[in-house]
Protein backbone atom coordinates (compact mmCIF):
# COMPACT_ATOMS: atom_id res chain seq x y z
CA UNK A 1 0.00 0.00 0.00
CA UNK A 2 2.83 2.37 0.88
CA UNK A 3 4.51 1.56 -2.44
CA UNK A 4 1.30 2.38 -4.31
CA UNK A 5 0.91 5.68 -2.46
CA UNK A 6 4.55 6.55 -3.14
CA UNK A 7 4.11 5.71 -6.82
CA UNK A 8 0.98 7.85 -7.08
CA UNK A 9 2.70 10.75 -5.29
CA UNK A 10 5.73 10.51 -7.58
CA UNK A 11 3.50 10.46 -10.65
CA UNK A 12 1.62 13.54 -9.46
CA UNK A 13 4.88 15.39 -8.79
CA UNK A 14 6.19 14.62 -12.28
CA UNK A 15 2.88 15.62 -13.85
CA UNK A 16 2.78 18.81 -11.78
CA UNK A 17 6.32 19.70 -12.80
CA UNK A 18 5.48 19.18 -16.47
CA UNK A 19 2.31 21.17 -16.06
CA UNK A 20 4.19 24.06 -14.43
CA UNK A 21 6.73 24.16 -17.27
CA UNK A 22 4.02 24.24 -19.93
CA UNK A 23 1.33 26.27 -18.15
CA UNK A 24 2.42 29.47 -19.82
CA UNK A 25 1.55 27.97 -23.20
CA UNK A 26 -1.78 26.16 -23.02
CA UNK A 27 -2.93 25.67 -19.38
CA UNK A 28 -6.40 24.39 -20.23
CA UNK A 29 -5.10 21.75 -22.59
CA UNK A 30 -2.53 20.47 -20.13
CA UNK A 31 -5.09 20.26 -17.32
CA UNK A 32 -7.33 18.17 -19.54
CA UNK A 33 -4.44 15.87 -20.52
CA UNK A 34 -3.89 15.07 -16.84
CA UNK A 35 -7.58 14.39 -16.23
CA UNK A 36 -8.28 12.40 -19.39
CA UNK A 37 -8.03 8.60 -19.26
CA UNK A 38 -7.64 8.02 -22.99
CA UNK A 39 -6.92 9.78 -26.26
CA UNK A 40 -10.59 9.60 -27.21
CA UNK A 41 -11.68 11.15 -23.93
CA UNK A 42 -8.98 13.80 -24.27
CA UNK A 43 -10.23 14.82 -27.71
CA UNK A 44 -13.82 14.89 -26.49
CA UNK A 45 -12.92 17.13 -23.57
CA UNK A 46 -10.84 19.47 -25.71
CA UNK A 47 -13.65 19.73 -28.22
CA UNK A 48 -16.06 21.14 -25.67
CA UNK A 49 -13.70 23.38 -23.73
CA UNK A 50 -13.33 27.06 -24.60
CA UNK A 51 -10.31 27.88 -26.73
CA UNK A 52 -8.48 30.72 -25.00
CA UNK A 53 -5.83 32.83 -26.71
CA UNK A 54 -4.88 36.33 -25.59
CA UNK A 55 -5.97 38.84 -28.19
CA UNK A 56 -8.40 36.48 -29.88
CA UNK A 57 -10.98 35.97 -27.16
CA UNK A 58 -12.54 32.83 -25.73
CA UNK A 59 -14.17 30.56 -28.30
CA UNK A 60 -16.93 28.03 -27.51
CA UNK A 61 -17.90 25.32 -29.99
CA UNK A 62 -20.04 22.21 -29.32
CA UNK A 63 -19.58 18.72 -30.71
CA UNK A 64 -22.19 19.11 -33.45
CA UNK A 65 -20.54 22.24 -34.94
CA UNK A 66 -23.94 23.94 -35.22
CA UNK A 67 -22.71 27.15 -33.68
CA UNK A 68 -19.59 28.95 -32.57
CA UNK A 69 -19.23 31.92 -30.23
CA UNK A 70 -16.14 33.99 -29.51
CA UNK A 71 -16.35 36.27 -26.48
CA UNK A 72 -14.01 39.23 -26.14
CA UNK A 73 -13.67 42.25 -23.92
CA UNK A 74 -11.41 45.28 -23.84
CA UNK A 75 -10.88 48.34 -21.74
CA UNK A 76 -9.01 51.61 -22.12
CA UNK A 77 -7.95 53.49 -18.98
CA UNK A 78 -7.12 57.11 -19.73
CA UNK A 79 -5.38 60.00 -17.98
CA UNK A 80 -5.33 63.31 -19.87
CA UNK A 81 -3.90 66.64 -18.73
CA UNK A 82 -4.62 69.91 -20.56
CA UNK A 83 -2.39 72.98 -20.28
CA UNK A 84 -2.65 76.51 -21.62
CA UNK A 85 0.14 78.28 -23.50
CA UNK A 86 1.73 79.21 -20.17
CA UNK A 87 1.81 75.51 -19.21
CA UNK A 88 -0.69 76.04 -16.41
CA UNK A 89 -2.86 72.98 -15.81
CA UNK A 90 -6.40 73.80 -16.98
CA UNK A 91 -8.15 70.40 -16.98
CA UNK A 92 -7.64 66.84 -15.76
CA UNK A 93 -9.45 63.88 -17.28
CA UNK A 94 -9.09 60.49 -15.56
CA UNK A 95 -11.52 57.71 -16.45
CA UNK A 96 -12.27 54.39 -18.07
CA UNK A 97 -12.80 55.67 -21.59
CA UNK A 98 -13.92 52.43 -23.20
CA UNK A 99 -15.17 49.19 -21.65
CA UNK A 100 -16.66 46.88 -24.24
CA UNK A 101 -17.92 43.33 -24.47
CA UNK A 102 -18.19 41.60 -27.83
CA UNK A 103 -19.65 38.33 -29.10
CA UNK A 104 -18.99 37.01 -32.61
CA UNK A 105 -19.60 33.70 -34.30
CA UNK A 106 -22.02 31.73 -36.42
CA UNK A 107 -25.22 29.82 -35.81
CA UNK A 108 -26.71 26.93 -37.80
CA UNK A 109 -24.17 27.40 -40.61
CA UNK A 110 -20.77 29.13 -40.94
CA UNK A 111 -22.46 31.23 -43.63
CA UNK A 112 -24.78 32.79 -41.04
CA UNK A 113 -22.55 35.06 -38.97
CA UNK A 114 -23.46 37.40 -36.12
CA UNK A 115 -21.72 40.18 -34.21
CA UNK A 116 -22.81 41.84 -30.96
CA UNK A 117 -20.90 44.59 -29.16
CA UNK A 118 -21.88 46.47 -26.00
CA UNK A 119 -20.34 49.60 -24.47
CA UNK A 120 -20.63 50.40 -20.77
CA UNK A 121 -18.81 53.68 -20.07
CA UNK A 122 -20.33 57.16 -20.11
CA UNK A 123 -18.36 57.80 -23.30
CA UNK A 124 -20.15 54.89 -25.02
CA UNK A 125 -23.56 54.83 -23.36
CA UNK A 126 -24.70 58.45 -23.20
CA UNK A 127 -28.46 58.93 -23.49
CA UNK A 128 -29.58 59.94 -26.99
CA UNK A 129 -31.48 63.18 -27.72
CA UNK A 130 -34.71 61.18 -28.14
CA UNK A 131 -34.23 59.56 -24.71
CA UNK A 132 -33.12 56.11 -25.91
CA UNK A 133 -30.32 54.22 -24.18
CA UNK A 134 -27.10 53.85 -26.15
CA UNK A 135 -25.43 50.71 -24.78
CA UNK A 136 -25.74 48.55 -27.92
CA UNK A 137 -23.01 49.34 -30.44
CA UNK A 138 -23.32 46.40 -32.82
CA UNK A 139 -26.11 43.88 -33.27
CA UNK A 140 -26.02 42.48 -36.79
CA UNK A 141 -26.38 39.19 -38.66
CA UNK A 142 -24.53 38.52 -41.93
CA UNK A 143 -25.09 36.06 -44.73
CA UNK A 144 -21.64 35.13 -46.07
CA UNK A 145 -22.00 32.80 -49.06
CA UNK A 146 -18.34 33.20 -50.08
CA UNK A 147 -15.22 35.16 -49.11
CA UNK A 148 -15.98 37.52 -51.98
CA UNK A 149 -19.21 39.02 -50.72
CA UNK A 150 -21.63 39.28 -47.81
CA UNK A 151 -24.79 41.09 -46.82
CA UNK A 152 -25.82 42.12 -43.32
CA UNK A 153 -28.94 43.35 -41.53
CA UNK A 154 -28.87 45.17 -38.22
CA UNK A 155 -26.79 47.85 -36.52
CA UNK A 156 -23.08 48.35 -37.07
CA UNK A 157 -20.45 50.80 -38.32
CA UNK A 158 -21.02 52.70 -41.54
CA UNK A 159 -17.84 51.88 -43.44
CA UNK A 160 -17.09 55.23 -45.03
CA UNK A 161 -13.70 56.51 -43.84
CA UNK A 162 -10.70 54.39 -42.92
CA UNK A 163 -10.36 55.76 -39.40
CA UNK A 164 -13.83 54.43 -38.54
CA UNK A 165 -13.30 51.09 -40.27
CA UNK A 166 -10.26 50.59 -38.05
CA UNK A 167 -11.18 49.54 -34.54
CA UNK A 168 -10.39 51.96 -31.73
CA UNK A 169 -8.34 49.08 -30.29
CA UNK A 170 -5.96 49.21 -33.29
CA UNK A 171 -4.83 52.84 -33.06
CA UNK A 172 -1.25 54.09 -32.78
CA UNK A 173 -2.35 57.19 -30.84
CA UNK A 174 -4.49 57.42 -27.73
CA UNK A 175 -7.48 58.35 -29.91
CA UNK A 176 -8.51 59.20 -33.46
CA UNK A 177 -7.88 62.61 -35.04
CA UNK A 178 -9.96 65.78 -34.60
CA UNK A 179 -10.84 65.49 -38.30
CA UNK A 180 -12.42 62.07 -37.83
CA UNK A 181 -14.18 63.24 -34.66
CA UNK A 182 -15.87 66.03 -36.59
CA UNK A 183 -16.89 64.26 -39.82
CA UNK A 184 -17.28 60.52 -39.19
CA UNK A 185 -20.65 58.78 -39.65
CA UNK A 186 -20.43 56.36 -36.70
CA UNK A 187 -23.07 53.61 -36.65
CA UNK A 188 -26.59 53.16 -37.98
CA UNK A 189 -29.29 50.53 -38.52
CA UNK A 190 -30.02 49.09 -41.95
CA UNK A 191 -28.69 46.89 -44.76
CA UNK A 192 -24.94 46.51 -45.29
CA UNK A 193 -23.10 44.79 -48.12
CA UNK A 194 -19.50 44.12 -49.15
CA UNK A 195 -17.85 42.77 -52.29
CA UNK A 196 -14.16 41.91 -52.64
CA UNK A 197 -12.47 40.82 -55.83
CA UNK A 198 -10.31 38.68 -53.53
CA UNK A 199 -7.37 38.06 -55.82
CA UNK A 200 -4.48 36.27 -54.18
CA UNK A 201 -1.77 38.38 -55.80
CA UNK A 202 -1.47 41.77 -57.44
CA UNK A 203 -4.16 44.37 -57.97
CA UNK A 204 -7.33 43.98 -55.93
CA UNK A 205 -10.42 45.99 -55.09
CA UNK A 206 -13.36 46.04 -52.72
CA UNK A 207 -16.69 47.80 -52.43
CA UNK A 208 -18.73 48.52 -49.32
CA UNK A 209 -22.24 49.94 -49.31
CA UNK A 210 -25.19 50.51 -47.00
CA UNK A 211 -28.74 51.83 -46.87
CA UNK A 212 -29.58 52.91 -43.33
CA UNK A 213 -32.12 54.80 -41.25
CA UNK A 214 -29.90 57.87 -41.19
CA UNK A 215 -30.47 58.74 -37.52
CA UNK A 216 -27.60 56.81 -35.93
CA UNK A 217 -27.36 53.87 -33.57
CA UNK A 218 -30.18 52.91 -31.20
CA UNK A 219 -32.51 55.61 -32.56
CA UNK A 220 -35.50 53.33 -33.10
CA UNK A 221 -37.83 55.13 -35.53
CA UNK A 222 -38.20 58.28 -37.60
CA UNK A 223 -41.01 60.06 -39.39
CA UNK A 224 -38.97 62.38 -41.62
CA UNK A 225 -39.23 60.10 -44.68
CA UNK A 226 -35.49 60.01 -45.43
CA UNK A 227 -32.72 57.41 -45.45
CA UNK A 228 -28.92 57.45 -45.67
CA UNK A 229 -27.04 55.96 -48.63
CA UNK A 230 -23.31 55.23 -48.41
CA UNK A 231 -20.78 53.66 -50.80
CA UNK A 232 -17.03 53.11 -50.55
CA UNK A 233 -14.54 51.88 -53.17
CA UNK A 234 -11.13 50.51 -52.14
CA UNK A 235 -8.21 49.90 -54.52
CA UNK A 236 -5.14 47.80 -53.69
CA UNK A 237 -2.69 48.48 -56.58
CA UNK A 238 0.11 46.40 -55.01
CA UNK A 239 -2.01 43.66 -53.48
CA UNK A 240 -3.52 43.17 -50.05
CA UNK A 241 -1.74 43.95 -46.80
CA UNK A 242 -0.43 41.12 -44.64
CA UNK A 243 -2.25 40.15 -41.42
CA UNK A 244 -5.12 42.61 -42.01
CA UNK A 245 -2.70 45.51 -42.00
CA UNK A 246 -5.23 47.72 -43.76
CA UNK A 247 -7.47 47.77 -40.66
CA UNK A 248 -4.69 48.44 -38.12
CA UNK A 249 -2.61 51.58 -37.82
CA UNK A 250 1.15 51.25 -38.10
CA UNK A 251 3.06 48.51 -39.92
CA UNK A 252 2.79 45.83 -37.25
CA UNK A 253 3.11 43.03 -39.83
CA UNK A 254 6.37 44.46 -41.23
CA UNK A 255 5.40 44.41 -44.91
CA UNK A 256 8.25 42.91 -46.96
CA UNK A 257 7.00 44.66 -50.09
CA UNK A 258 5.36 48.10 -50.37
CA UNK A 259 1.58 47.94 -49.87
CA UNK A 260 -0.80 50.69 -50.91
CA UNK A 261 -4.50 51.37 -50.38
CA UNK A 262 -6.37 54.20 -52.09
CA UNK A 263 -10.06 54.61 -51.27
CA UNK A 264 -12.95 57.02 -51.54
CA UNK A 265 -16.50 57.16 -50.18
CA UNK A 266 -19.65 59.25 -50.46
CA UNK A 267 -22.68 59.35 -48.18
CA UNK A 268 -26.00 61.14 -48.65
CA UNK A 269 -28.31 61.53 -45.67
CA UNK A 270 -31.74 62.52 -46.98
CA UNK A 271 -33.82 64.64 -44.59
CA UNK A 272 -31.52 64.26 -41.62
CA UNK A 273 -33.02 65.46 -38.35
CA UNK A 274 -29.75 65.52 -36.35
CA UNK A 275 -27.08 68.19 -36.73
CA UNK A 276 -24.33 65.78 -37.78
CA UNK A 277 -26.53 63.32 -39.66
CA UNK A 278 -26.16 60.13 -37.61
CA UNK A 279 -24.89 62.10 -34.60
CA UNK A 280 -25.54 65.29 -32.67
CA UNK A 281 -28.59 67.00 -31.27
CA UNK A 282 -31.92 67.70 -32.92
CA UNK A 283 -32.18 70.40 -35.55
CA UNK A 284 -34.29 73.35 -34.29
CA UNK A 285 -38.08 73.30 -34.61
CA UNK A 286 -38.20 69.82 -36.14
CA UNK A 287 -36.40 70.94 -39.30
CA UNK A 288 -34.47 68.57 -41.57
CA UNK A 289 -31.53 68.98 -43.95
CA UNK A 290 -29.94 66.97 -46.73
CA UNK A 291 -26.37 66.27 -45.64
CA UNK A 292 -23.59 64.98 -47.90
CA UNK A 293 -20.29 63.55 -46.66
CA UNK A 294 -17.21 62.64 -48.68
CA UNK A 295 -14.02 60.78 -47.76
CA UNK A 296 -10.68 60.05 -49.48
CA UNK A 297 -7.90 58.11 -47.77
CA UNK A 298 -4.54 56.53 -48.54
CA UNK A 299 -2.34 54.02 -46.69
CA UNK A 300 1.26 53.08 -47.52
CA UNK A 301 3.28 50.54 -45.49
CA UNK A 302 6.73 49.04 -45.90
CA UNK A 303 9.14 47.37 -43.45
CA UNK A 304 7.94 49.05 -40.30
CA UNK A 305 7.17 52.41 -41.88
CA UNK A 306 3.56 53.51 -42.25
CA UNK A 307 2.03 56.57 -43.87
CA UNK A 308 -1.64 57.41 -43.69
CA UNK A 309 -3.67 60.40 -44.84
CA UNK A 310 -7.36 61.13 -45.15
CA UNK A 311 -9.33 64.07 -46.47
CA UNK A 312 -13.00 64.41 -45.64
CA UNK A 313 -15.80 66.92 -45.50
CA UNK A 314 -19.49 67.66 -45.15
CA UNK A 315 -21.94 69.63 -47.29
CA UNK A 316 -25.37 71.06 -46.48
CA UNK A 317 -27.37 73.62 -48.53
CA UNK A 318 -28.46 75.57 -45.43
CA UNK A 319 -26.16 74.82 -42.48
CA UNK A 320 -27.63 77.48 -40.18
CA UNK A 321 -31.16 77.92 -38.82
CA UNK A 322 -31.54 81.60 -37.94
CA UNK A 323 -31.61 80.97 -34.19
CA UNK A 324 -29.57 82.44 -31.37
CA UNK A 325 -28.51 79.00 -30.13
CA UNK A 326 -24.71 78.88 -30.71
CA UNK A 327 -24.80 75.08 -31.06
CA UNK A 328 -27.59 75.00 -33.68
CA UNK A 329 -25.68 74.60 -36.95
CA UNK A 330 -24.47 71.88 -39.29
CA UNK A 331 -20.67 71.80 -39.34
CA UNK A 332 -19.81 72.06 -43.05
CA UNK A 333 -16.29 72.24 -44.44
CA UNK A 334 -13.28 69.98 -44.81
CA UNK A 335 -10.56 68.35 -42.79
CA UNK A 336 -7.12 66.94 -43.60
CA UNK A 337 -5.24 64.41 -41.49
CA UNK A 338 -1.68 63.18 -42.16
CA UNK A 339 0.26 60.74 -39.98
CA UNK A 340 3.39 58.63 -40.20
CA UNK A 341 5.10 56.13 -37.92
CA UNK A 342 7.90 53.62 -37.50
CA UNK A 343 7.78 50.39 -35.50
CA UNK A 344 10.93 49.03 -33.82
CA UNK A 345 11.02 45.22 -33.43
CA UNK A 346 7.23 45.08 -33.00
CA UNK A 347 7.63 46.54 -29.52
CA UNK A 348 8.14 50.28 -29.64
CA UNK A 349 6.51 52.66 -32.08
CA UNK A 350 6.87 56.40 -32.61
CA UNK A 351 4.25 58.31 -34.59
CA UNK A 352 3.59 61.87 -35.71
CA UNK A 353 0.21 63.28 -36.78
CA UNK A 354 -1.00 66.63 -38.08
CA UNK A 355 -4.74 67.34 -38.37
CA UNK A 356 -6.51 70.50 -39.54
CA UNK A 357 -10.18 71.50 -39.72
CA UNK A 358 -11.37 74.07 -42.29
CA UNK A 359 -15.00 75.07 -41.57
CA UNK A 360 -16.92 76.83 -44.34
CA UNK A 361 -17.05 80.61 -44.10
CA UNK A 362 -20.82 80.44 -43.68
CA UNK A 363 -20.42 78.90 -40.22
CA UNK A 364 -17.35 80.80 -38.96
CA UNK A 365 -19.52 82.85 -36.62
CA UNK A 366 -20.71 79.61 -34.96
CA UNK A 367 -17.35 77.79 -34.80
CA UNK A 368 -15.43 80.86 -33.62
CA UNK A 369 -12.40 79.95 -35.76
CA UNK A 370 -11.24 79.81 -39.37
CA UNK A 371 -8.98 76.81 -38.83
CA UNK A 372 -8.20 74.41 -36.00
CA UNK A 373 -4.89 72.56 -36.10
CA UNK A 374 -3.66 69.77 -33.85
CA UNK A 375 -0.16 68.28 -34.00
CA UNK A 376 0.45 65.07 -32.03
CA UNK A 377 3.55 63.03 -31.20
CA UNK A 378 2.90 59.55 -29.86
CA UNK A 379 4.83 56.63 -28.37
CA UNK A 380 3.41 53.12 -27.99
CA UNK A 381 4.85 50.10 -26.20
CA UNK A 382 3.28 46.90 -27.54
CA UNK A 383 3.34 44.05 -25.02
CA UNK A 384 0.94 41.64 -26.77
CA UNK A 385 0.25 43.45 -30.02
CA UNK A 386 -2.77 45.74 -29.87
CA UNK A 387 -4.29 43.52 -27.17
CA UNK A 388 -2.04 44.79 -24.40
CA UNK A 389 -0.24 48.08 -24.93
CA UNK A 390 0.75 51.28 -23.17
CA UNK A 391 0.42 54.58 -25.04
CA UNK A 392 1.31 58.21 -24.47
CA UNK A 393 0.97 61.20 -26.75
CA UNK A 394 1.50 64.95 -26.61
CA UNK A 395 -0.63 67.34 -28.68
CA UNK A 396 -0.64 71.05 -29.37
CA UNK A 397 -3.94 72.66 -30.38
CA UNK A 398 -4.01 76.01 -32.16
CA UNK A 399 -6.91 78.09 -33.52
CA UNK A 400 -7.12 80.86 -36.07
CA UNK A 401 -9.75 82.58 -33.93
CA UNK A 402 -12.37 85.15 -34.74
CA UNK A 403 -12.97 88.16 -32.52
CA UNK A 404 -16.51 87.16 -31.55
CA UNK A 405 -17.74 85.71 -28.28
CA UNK A 406 -17.31 82.10 -29.42
CA UNK A 407 -13.77 82.70 -30.63
CA UNK A 408 -12.82 84.42 -27.39
CA UNK A 409 -13.58 81.21 -25.52
CA UNK A 410 -11.06 79.17 -27.52
CA UNK A 411 -7.54 78.73 -26.21
CA UNK A 412 -4.37 77.38 -27.74
CA UNK A 413 -2.72 74.81 -25.55
CA UNK A 414 -1.08 71.46 -24.88
CA UNK A 415 -2.59 68.09 -24.05
CA UNK A 416 -0.71 65.15 -22.54
CA UNK A 417 -2.43 61.76 -22.54
CA UNK A 418 -1.52 58.38 -21.09
CA UNK A 419 -3.52 55.22 -21.74
CA UNK A 420 -3.35 51.52 -20.97
CA UNK A 421 -5.32 49.16 -23.19
CA UNK A 422 -6.07 45.55 -22.34
CA UNK A 423 -8.17 43.17 -24.36
CA UNK A 424 -8.87 39.46 -24.50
Amino acid sequence: MKKHCLLILLTLLIAGSAFARESGKRPLKNTIEILADSTGELLARLRNMPNIEVGKGITFRPKNDRFEMTMRFRMQNLLALSFDDNLSLSETDARVKRLRLRFDGFIYSPKLVYSVQLGFTAYDAEVLPNGNMNIVRDAIVYYVPSPKWNIGFGQTKIKANRARINSSSALQFVDRSIVNSQFHLDRDFGLFGEYNLDRQEGFDLGFKGSVTLGEGRNWGSTDNGGLAYTGRLELYPLGHFAAKGDVMEGDFAGEERPRLLVAGAWSFNHKASRLSGQRGGFMPAGQTRNIGSYFVDLILKYRGWAFYTDFMGRTCPQPTFGTTDPAAFVYTGQGLNVQTSYLFNKRWEIALRNSTLFPDGEIHAWTGYRTHNQTTFGVTRYIIGHSLKVQADLSYNSYDRLGNTVGAGLRNGWELRFQVELGL
